[in-house]
């Protein structure tokens, strides 16, 4: 199983920026479309935006388009989630996955890394 280490959450304020990294460990990111997946205290974790692994398709949930951009490097092993005028809405642990871009779904049951926070919050 891939296995991601995800960083960069925090604590910011209504309109503030952050920018999350995951990093594959072990395997080549070349090969793999990876996913950022939300996750919030009563709720299955939800895609929040994923990222081909050819020719960087991308997919965003309505609730983050425009404000979000998913990145990749391959060459550092990192997917990239810049976040842009952050709502509270936006709270929750974010971790990366790989998955289908079409609808930004699980590809298959993820060896979930430890995520990252972010808390929005005035």
């Amino acid at each position: 199983q891939l296995q991601f280490e995800e960083s960069g959450g925090g604590l910011v304020q209504p309109g503030e920026s952050l920018r999350l990294s995951c990093v594959l460990s072990r395997w080549s990111l070349l090969y793999y479309s990876v996913g950022w997946f939300r996750q919030v205290p009563g709720r299955d974790r939800e895609g929040v935006s994923c990222i081909s692994s050819t020719d960087d398709t991308t997919y965003y949930d309505d609730s983050v388009k425009g404000r979000f951009t998913i990145s990749r490097d391959n060459a550092k092993n990192t997917v990239y989630l810049q976040m842009d005028n952050l709502k509270p809405e936006d709270t929750g642990i974010y971790y990366c996955a790989e998955a289908w871009v079409s609808l930004c779904t699980l590809k298959s049951p993820p060896s979930w890394g430890h995520g990252t926070q972010v808390t929005v919050s005035s």
